[in-house]
């Protein structure tokens, strides 16, 4: 399905936070090379998800492959920004967004550290800022699930879960990374019934009530911080004697005077509460890194953050890839090992993982891309064209 504008994300954003998103619209982009320059952006849709289907075209038909000079794969700050870059140059770009539109921004609250903002903005609105500054400069959108890439010769090409063909002369992969769980008994069968992975999602439903965050980087003592303005009590489990966040988010979480730290724990297992007529957790299993001992520990709620694993397994085989399968790029560019597809975000980036860095990764990619499409042969421009 290809979407109409950027009144799509909104709803799409609502959703997935299980919240009501920003009530700021839509700002005006002046984009210079951009269609309609200045004129007003749709308003933003604030009904019910149940009105997605007015905001939504239909594609052409499955057999019909979608041709486009720049394929994007991922609709977080990466995709978004090479998406930006890639209109204002021309190349009319499409971008697939995936399961997640919005990233992992749409799950963090008080954005702090993007350039900008002199005061504290939300995940989810600077994310729908970025989608609507990218349809107004010329991107399609398209609603839509990579499930199979072909990235051999050209056209390279993507197919969606609808067995819809994408063919493209360049791609631009902004697939982003996504949770990591601990897999231990219990945590599967009661995600979504007191486990959780987002705290900006989940947080609101444990108001007074215990919850501990599991891990001890960045993603955790911001899960922590956030659920310390909401819950009666949060305990921070983590395997190890000291923190690997920063030093100033440490220190705040540790002034928080509703918030315990657990040094050297492990969760063994998820155990749901006794007596309810739906299985919801109950108490963690325990277990001290040092001494062994066992503790069962009553608890409401369990945010795991414990970090992120790059959404790359769709390009196994097709492309380089380090031991942890993030996307090996050329240094100084984000030319993969596949002439003509490009990595941007945390796709290929595992030491900073910022919004800031994923967006400039995405503006080097989209640059990098239309480098190459100039560049490009005229016999492998005709075989996108026929």
């Amino acid at each position: 399905m290809v979407l109409a504008s950027c009144d799509f994300i909104a709803p799409v954003l609502c959703l997935l936070q299980r919240s009501v998103s920003s009530p700021r619209a839509c700002a005006q982009y002046p984009c210079g090379s951009c269609p309609d320059q200045g004129a007003p952006l749709p308003p933003r849709a604030t009904g019910p998800i149940s009105s997605l289907s007015s905001f939504v075209q239909a594609s052409p038909t499955v057999s019909d492959p979608i041709r486009t000079r720049l394929l994007i794969l991922g609709a977080g700050p990466a995709g978004y920004t090479a998406a930006i870059y890639a209109a204002r140059a021309g190349l009319e770009p499409r971008l697939v967004a995936g399961l997640v539109p919005g990233g992992q921004l749409t799950i963090t609250t008080d954005v702090e550290n993007f350039p900008g903002f002199a005061d504290p903005i939300q995940g989810p609105w600077l994310m729908e800022q970025m989608a609507a500054q990218a349809v107004h400069c010329g991107t399609q959108v398209i609603h839509d699930v990579i499930t199979r890439v072909d990235l051999g010769a050209p056209p390279l090409r993507a197919i969606g879960d609808s067995g819809q063909v994408y063919e493209a002369e360049a791609l631009v992969i902004a697939t982003g990374a996504q949770a990591r769980w601990l897999h231990v008994p219990g945590e599967k069968q009661l995600s979504g019934f007191g486990v959780s992975a987002c705290a900006t999602c989940d947080g609101f439903f444990y108001r007074g009530k215990r919850v501990a965050v599991i891990g001890g980087g960045n993603s955790a003592v911001e899960e922590a911080l956030y659920l310390s303005n909401l819950a009666a009590h949060v305990t921070v489990i983590h395997r190890r004697d000291s923190f690997r966040a920063e030093r100033v988010m440490q220190q705040r979480l540790m002034a928080r005077p509703n918030v315990t730290i657990l040094w050297d724990t492990v969760v063994d297992a998820m155990l749901p509460a006794e007596g309810g007529r739906i299985a919801t957790l109950g108490a963690l299993t325990l277990r001290h890194a040092k001494t062994h001992a066992i503790t069962h520990f009553p608890i409401d709620g369990a945010f795991v953050a414990i970090g992120h694993d790059p959404a790359t397994a769709l390009f196994h085989g097709q492309l380089a890839m380090d031991a942890e399968g993030y996307l090996l790029t050329t240094p100084g560019s984000t030319r993969t090992s596949t002439p003509g597809v490009f990595a941007a975000g945390d796709v290929a980036d595992k030491i900073y993982r910022q919004a800031v860095t994923a967006a400039g990764t995405g503006c080097m990619a989209a640059l990098d891309a239309e480098k190459y499409l100039a560049h490009l042969p005229a016999p492998v421009q005709a075989v996108i064209a026929a």
